[in-house]
């Protein structure tokens, strides 16, 4: 008997278990992977990019499809909706499979649709008191907006070779996007009442462009965020209106990724449509740039700093760049690392770090897929205390200095005098490394790292010296025993950041590494 009850007993709970995880999954929700940015600390500039699961009924849950127009007064707007549009057209078709309204907001071109039944199901609905008016448009509020957008769109934003602006060139919605009985057409308030009417909460907005009608229309993301919605932009489903002549010269790619980055700091998360579609986000076909992942998590140098700083200076024309930060209670986290699997480059500037042992696998996984690393400074001392094991819980890896960086380091020699930079006994002044690079500018500010000998895979292009000591390799290239490559610099002081030469040398590594990585592994299409 007490046998069949344990039975029992350990079946009711597998039943309870299964239940639970039918619950978690359950396949008539929205599963969103929502991604959220929130500052290490107030006042720091610098953001935590991590990522949630949302769980949304598609019954209360409408898509804003915002002024994706047939055409448009920027050529290069209009050949870029073009390319989205078919895509977008799939997320809305399986989207309302699912149940989810769908609002067509083709701004202006209401008279084209005025005949419509969907033109006229968005009329029909009773009109909302609210407290907070819905404008024709919301504009940018600098107080609650950081300031301003990361981007100058002053010009109004034409990339093409010769710019025009600012005249009605739309007609309608883009034909390749369907509009289908239950659907509705607007381009005012009537959206919000048509959500209020049934019972709607939830909104995916996509469309273009994010620094503009993506922000400000009235059943867009500040207006829908003000009346109390929950909101969310999918952000491959967008594009934006910046022409990379104006600050801050980057490309026009980067600058659809620094607006949406603005709105995922001030206003609301972002999904992408693999939410929908499955696969890999979409992407222009113009977009070629690889996704470089920064892990900056060490307080001696202040690379949290610098290394941002670098970032937006150096690599907006060439890169996709995605920041980790170590997070500042439990300085052995770092929030949202799992962007590390979508990487093509990673660049590490981490000191005395022991992690949660899946937090070490995802860098270890990526290191073995025998993708590049670049190495700064700390990097030679990574992911292991000194002179002791990690603590319980915690894992390390000691070996990352002999395995990956190349090198040997035990310590450091004292501070005072800053290192002179030579070229490396048998290295290659012609190495694209070194390019555009004059070593009479380039010193160290930091300390010289003893990391000799290098391993038998490394090979030294620069070396530095210090009066009366052995001179020390400061920067080499590792062919790692995964046939991965590693660029690694003794230098990464915060004033060496302020060497051109300097800069130089760590954006020259970055690209020659995604140059030189193997053919056959392409690059990286993963999370935008």
């Amino acid at each position: 008997m007490r046998h069949v009850c344990c039975f029992l007993m350990m079946t009711a709970c597998l039943l309870s278990a299964l239940n639970a995880q039918a619950q978690s999954t359950d396949p008539g929700l929205l599963n969103l992977h929502a991604r959220t940015r929130t500052e290490t600390e107030a006042g720091s500039g610098r953001w935590h990019t991590t990522e949630k699961t949302l769980e949304w009924k598609p019954a209360e849950t409408a898509i804003v499809v915002c002024d994706m127009w047939d055409k448009h007064w920027c050529e290069n707007s209009t050949i870029r909706v073009g390319e989205m549009a078919p895509v977008m057209n799939r997320v809305i078709q399986a989207a309302r499979k699912k149940g989810v309204l769908i609002i067509h907001c083709p701004s202006d071109t209401m008279e084209f649709y005025k005949d419509t039944p969907q033109r006229k199901l968005a009329m029909a609905a009773p009109v909302v008191p609210t407290t907070i008016p819905l404008e024709r448009w919301c504009y940018l509020d600098p107080e609650k907006e950081g300031g301003g957008l990361p981007i100058d769109d002053k010009d109004g934003g034409c990339d093409c070779e010769t710019p025009v602006r600012n005249y009605r060139a739309w007609s309608r919605q883009h034909p390749a996007i369907e509009i289908l009985d239950g659907d509705a057409v607007t381009d005012n308030a009537e959206a919000f009442y048509l959500m209020k009417q049934r019972g709607i909460t939830n909104v995916i907005v996509m469309g273009v462009h994010t620094n503009m009608c993506v922000l400000g229309r009235p059943f867009s993301i500040r207006q829908m965020v003000q009346q109390g919605q929950n909101v969310v932009l999918m952000r491959d489903m967008t594009d934006t209106m910046y022409n990379p002549a104006r600050p801050p010269f980057v490309s026009h790619f980067t600058g659809n990724d620094l607006v949406n980055a603005h709105i995922e700091k001030y206003w609301c998360p972002s999904v992408t449509s693999t939410d929908f579609l499955g696969g890999a986000p979409f992407r222009f076909a113009g977009d070629k740039r690889p996704h470089m992942v920064i892990v900056s998590s060490e307080p001696e140098y202040k690379t949290e700093i610098s290394l941002p700083r670098f970032a937006g200076e150096h690599l907006g024309k060439d890169f996709r760049v995605s920041l980790v930060f170590g997070d500042r209670e439990r300085e052995n986290e770092l929030p949202g690392l799992e962007v590390l699997k979508t990487a093509d480059i990673a660049l590490i500037s981490v000191r005395r770090r022991t992690l949660r042992p899946e937090s070490l696998q995802i860098i270890r996984d990526y290191v073995a897929s025998g993708k590049p690393v670049i190495g700064i400074r700390t990097a030679s001392h990574a992911f292991c205390l000194r002179d002791k094991p990690a603590p319980e819980g915690a894992a390390d890896w000691p070996e990352f200095d002999r395995e990956v960086i190349g090198g040997s380091y035990t310590n450091h020699w004292g501070e005072g005098p800053h290192t002179k930079v030579s070229l490396a006994e048998g290295a290659d002044r012609s190495h694209p490394i070194l390019a555009d690079i004059d070593l009479s500018q380039l010193s160290g500010n930091g300390s010289l790292y003893k990391v000799s000998p290098l391993q038998p895979g490394a090979s030294a292009i620069l070396t530095g010296t210090i009066p009366d000591t052995p001179s020390e390799p400061i920067a080499w290239v590792n062919r790692r025993s995964d046939g991965g490559l590693t660029f690694y610099t003794s230098f990464g002081h915060i004033d060496d950041f302020e060497q051109p030469s300097f800069n130089r040398l760590l954006k020259n590594a970055a690209l020659w590494l995604v140059q030189n990585s193997s053919p056959n592994r392409t690059l990286s299409s993963g999370s935008q």
